[in-house]
C-alpha cells in the first residue's frame, strides 16, 4: 500500500513530499491494533523536533491524526474489538504514514469515536483539541472569570481554544490576521468579546487589550509565534513582539507560547517577575514522552471527542481532498500557505 512521506534535505526548505510504497506488519504485538484509515489530517511537520529527539530517518511519515475502523487486535488489547470506530494520533516515532490504507498502533493512542461524528470532523479536531487542552488546562490553569487573548484566533487551533474557553466561562479576546479572519471571528458563536484586527496598521494590540480589561491586562495569552527581529519574513510581520505580550499580561497572568526560539532579556524577566507572571512553552508531543502521563492523555482525547459529539467544540474545516492531492496539499501546509488539510480515503 502507499503512504505519504517527507524526504528530508539538508535544510527544512529542501524537504520533499513523496508517495512511497510501504508494508503493514502482518503480526500484531500484544497491545497493538490494526486500523483501516478513513480520514487523516495534515499538519506542519516539525523536522527540528525529530532531529532533537534523534528520530532521524531518510523518510519521515506524514499524517499522524487518523480516524478509522478497527480491523484486528492483539492478544492483550482490552479497549477495542474489530469493527469499532476509533480516532487517535500516531506517535512521533512511528514508521507508518497515516495516509496508508491501514496502520498498526498501540491501543493507548486511540479512543472510541461516536458513530454520529463524521470522519473528517474528528480527524481535523483531535490534535488541535489536544493542543487547546494542554495550553488552557495543563499550562495556564484556566478558570471561570479569567480573560483570555488568543492570537490568530481564526486558525483551527485558535477556534477550538476559543470554544473550550467559552465552555468554562472565560472571556475571550482574539486577534485576526486578515479582514477575512476578522469577519469570520465576528460571526463566531458563542461570540468573542473583542476581535482585534492586527492586519490594520491603525489597530494597536496592547492598547486594545488594556482598553477591554480596564487597564488590568489579560489573565492568559496564547500566541501563534513571536516576532523576534525587526526584519522578518512577510508571514511573520503580523506577529507581536515579546515586549507587547508582556505589557498586556495582567498580574499573575500566564503566557503560553508556541515560539520555540524565544529568548528573554533581563528587562523582560524583570517585568514578568514584577507581575508574578509565568511563561510556558506549548509542546503537545510531551504526552507521548512518558507512560506516566498516558491516563491523562487518554482522558483528554476522550473529552475532546465527547465535546465534539455534544457540539461544544465545532472545528471549522475545509473540504477534504483525495489521496492523489495529498502531496501538493502537504507542501502547502508545510509552507503555511494553508493552515490544515484533510485527506479522505475513498
Amino acid at each position: 500500500m502507499k503512504g505519504l512521506y517527507c524526504k528530508v534535505g539538508e535544510t527544512a526548505a529542501e524537504a520533499k513530499f513523496v508517495i512511497q510504497e510501504t508494508n503493514v506488519p502482518s503480526a500484531l504485538g500484544s497491545n497493538q491494533v490494526k486500523v483501516q484509515v478513513k480520514a487523516c489530517a495534515l499538519s506542519p511537520l516539525d523536522l527540528k523536533l525529530h532531529e532533537d529527539l534523534k528520530f532521524q530517518r531518510d523518510l519521515v511519515p506524514v499524517g499522524r491524526e487518523i480516524v478509522g475502523i478497527v480491523l484486528q487486535v492483539g492478544p492483550k488489547v482490552t479497549f477495542f474489538q474489530p469493527d469499532d470506530e476509533v480516532v487517535g494520533i500516531l506517535p512521533l516515532d512511528t514508521a507508518m504514514s497515516g495516509l496508508c490504507d491501514a496502520v498498526v498502533i498501540n491501543e493507548n493512542h486511540l479512543v472510541q469515536k461516536p458513530e454520529k461524528l463524521r470522519w473528517v470532523e474528528v480527524a481535523g479536531a483531535i490534535r488541535d483539541g489536544l493542543r487547546a487542552y494542554t495550553a488552557l488546562h495543563t499550562l495556564a490553569r484556566m478558570a471561570s472569570g479569567h480573560t483570555l487573548l488568543v492570537l490568530d484566533g481564526a486558525s483551527p487551533f485558535g477556534v477550538l481554544s476559543i470554544q473550550l474557553a467559552h465552555y468554562h466561562g472565560v472571556k475571550v479576546l482574539a486577534s485576526a490576521l486578515s479582514s477575512e479572519d476578522q469577519k469570520f471571528l465576528e460571526q463566531l458563536r458563542p461570540s468573542v468579546a473583542r476581535v482585534i484586527g492586527v492586519w490594520d496598521a491603525k489597530v494597536d494590540l496592547v492598547d486594545s487589550c488594556l482598553e477591554e480589561t480596564g487597564g488590568l491586562g489579560v489573565d492568559i495569552v496564547i500566541d501563534s509565534g513571536v516576532r523576534l527581529h525587526e526584519e522578518e519574513p512577510e508571514a511573520r510581520c503580523l506577529l507581536p513582539y515579546k515586549h507587547d505580550i508582556i505589557t498586556l499580561l495582567g498580574v499573575g497572568g500566564h503566557w503560553v507560547t508556541t515560539e520555540q526560539n524565544l529568548q528573554l532579556d533581563p528587562p523582560d524577566s524583570r517585568s514578568l517577575f514584577l507581575k508574578a507572571a509565568s511563561l510556558s512553552f506549548l509542546n503537545e508531543e510531551v504526552w507521548g514522552a512518558s507512560s506516566a502521563r498516558q491516563g491523562r492523555y487518554l482522558h483528554i482525547m476522550k473529552d475532546i471527542v465527547e465535546k465534539l459529539s455534544t457540539g461544544t467544540l465545532r472545528p471549522q474545516l475545509e473540504d477534504p481532498v483525495p489521496l492523489y492531492d495529498a502531496t501538493v496539499s502537504m507542501e502547502m501546509v508545510q509552507k503555511k500557505q494553508v493552515r490544515k488539510r484533510l485527506v479522505i480515503q475513498l
